[in-house]
């Protein structure tokens, strides 16, 4: 790095902001983490964030080796929260070996963040199929383009000339009906993160942070009918 490079670039030890989020107080949340989870990810679309979907997935391969990068959520509910990609590529292969995860939903804006962490199960072929078919045209054909994911390419000619070849051997409908002119691929899928942990994190001011974390109760802290699925516990920040 040149000098002057060097005096431009920010010292990351120097740069500070104070956080004056509301509280996160026990007596203000809802008993399961996915009411909560939707009422933020509501106002972080209201407030205009881009990509509130957008999320760091972490996985590891299968001696431990951790992995990390920014999907997009796709869905979500008491079941968990799904995301879909090329089942071959790099994060695929370690969810193979190491069916485990953690997910990142990193609000600066509003001050809030929200992890996730828990098994992963796949998808099933109609629920890969039912969001596939509703996904842009060239997001389809974008799959197949690159059915190698992570893998090695020459150039970005390679790709673009891939691409083109798919498109004319798919090509788009001129009704404009394309729902299914783009067949699925066997090596693209989904997969749902199953929470045994959620965790709210909300700034405060001092980094006096409020944190709270829903944990998947076990089976002795359960009431007699099965019901308090979920523990409620403030962590220090």
């Amino acid at each position: 790095m040149d000098r002057t490079a060097a005096h431009n670039t920010p010292d990351p030890a120097r740069l500070r902001r104070s956080y004056e989020g509301a509280g996160l107080t026990e007596d203000s949340v809802p008993a399961d983490p996915f009411t909560l989870f939707a009422a933020w990810f509501t106002e972080a679309a209201a407030a205009g964030l881009p990509e509130p979907n957008a999320m760091v997935l972490a996985t590891a391969s299968a001696d431990g080796t951790p992995d990390a990068r920014t999907v997009l959520l796709k869905g979500f509910g008491p079941d968990g929260f799904r995301f879909f990609t090329n089942l071959t590529s790099v994060k695929g292969a370690q969810l193979a070996a190491n069916p485990r995860a953690a997910l990142v939903f990193p609000w600066h804006d509003l001050h809030r963040q929200i992890r996730v962490s828990g098994p992963v199960t796949r998808l099933t072929r109609e629920e890969d199929a039912a969001y596939f078919r509703s996904r842009p045209y060239g997001s389809r054909l974008g799959a197949w383009a690159s059915e190698h994911q992570s893998g090695v390419i020459p150039d970005r000619r390679t790709l673009a000339e891939r691409y083109a070849a798919l498109a004319e051997r798919w090509p788009k409908p001129a009704d404009g009906d394309d729902f299914d002119a783009v067949p699925l691929p066997e090596f693209w899928g989904g997969y749902r993160v199953v929470p045994t942990a959620v965790e709210f994190w909300q700034g405060r001011p001092n980094r006096l942070h409020d944190r709270l974390r829903y944990r998947r109760a076990l089976s002795a802290e359960r009431e007699p009918d099965g019901s308090g699925g979920w523990v409620l516990e403030r962590l220090s920040p």
